[in-house]
């Protein structure tokens, strides 16, 4: 039951792939980080792993720059591609800089190495980061072009063994049409991985669907917008709709 019920400080799920837009950080902005917004799903966070569930994270990098709006304005789609990259390793520099502000700590890990400012991608080192009760960042993607940062989450996820992917956006769950401009969208409670599909649900990318179906990886979408959201919805309250198995 997603709705009521006790307010049970056990959560459901023992390690968790967050997966965030780099848009969701952008707050009142325009462009780039609103470190107020950063800072408040810091905090959100911080409520989760306080419950100690192990957390990992893929962020976005639409607030920066976005691989295919680039290659459709007429830049090779590798370069834009990469460029799109670094953008989410700002964006993971910037959470870890306000996680480790809370007293968490984080390590951002890059698919393109760059030592300076992060770890390459170990999955065996990741691990025990999570072991330890650090937040890991996975940033730069899947490192490689074409592949989208949905994709990114559902492989480092299935990687990690994670319990579920948790997909942030701005609205409480799928909905069959968009709640924003039909107010008779109906929202699902739960629906399966193929009917994601076949109904064209932008969820993630189709990839990122086919990725989590055959690894029998939920993925649950909550708003992240809700106070406590992330929180109430690891431990099984709220709204929210989780895409599973039929």
């Amino acid at each position: 039951m997603q709705d009521g019920g006790a307010q049970t400080e056990t959560p459901r799920y023992s390690r968790v792939l967050l997966k965030i837009s780099g848009e969701a950080l952008m707050g009142e902005e325009a462009f780039g980080l609103h470190p107020p917004t950063v800072q408040r799903v810091a905090q959100e966070i911080k409520k989760v792993h306080d419950l100690g569930v192990e957390i990992c994270m893929v962020i976005g990098g639409g607030n920066i720059f976005r691989g295919l709006q680039g290659s459709a304005q007429g830049m090779e789609r590798t370069t834009a591609d990469y460029m799109g990259m670094l953008a989410t390793v700002m964006n993971a520099l910037g959470m870890q800089s306000a996680l480790e502000g809370l007293g968490i700590f984080t390590r951002v890990i890059s698919a393109i190495p760059m030592d300076q400012v992060c770890e390459p991608y170990i999955r065996r080192r990741a691990v025990r980061h999570l072991e330890k009760g650090r937040v890991c960042i996975f940033a730069a993607g899947t490192g490689n072009p074409y592949f989208t940062t949905d994709t990114a989450a559902t492989l480092r996820a299935s990687e990690m063994s994670c319990d579920a992917i948790f997909k942030g956006t701005q609205v409480d769950g799928i909905y069959d049409s968009d709640p924003k401009t039909n107010p008779d969208a109906v929202r699902y409670e739960r629906i399966t991985y193929d009917e994601v599909l076949q109904k064209n649900l932008k969820v993630m990318d189709a990839s990122a669907i086919a990725l989590a179906r055959d690894n029998s990886l939920p993925i649950i979408v909550f708003s992240l917008n809700e106070p406590n959201g992330l929180a109430g919805v690891v431990q099984g309250r709220g709204k929210f709709t989780i895409v599973e198995p039929s």
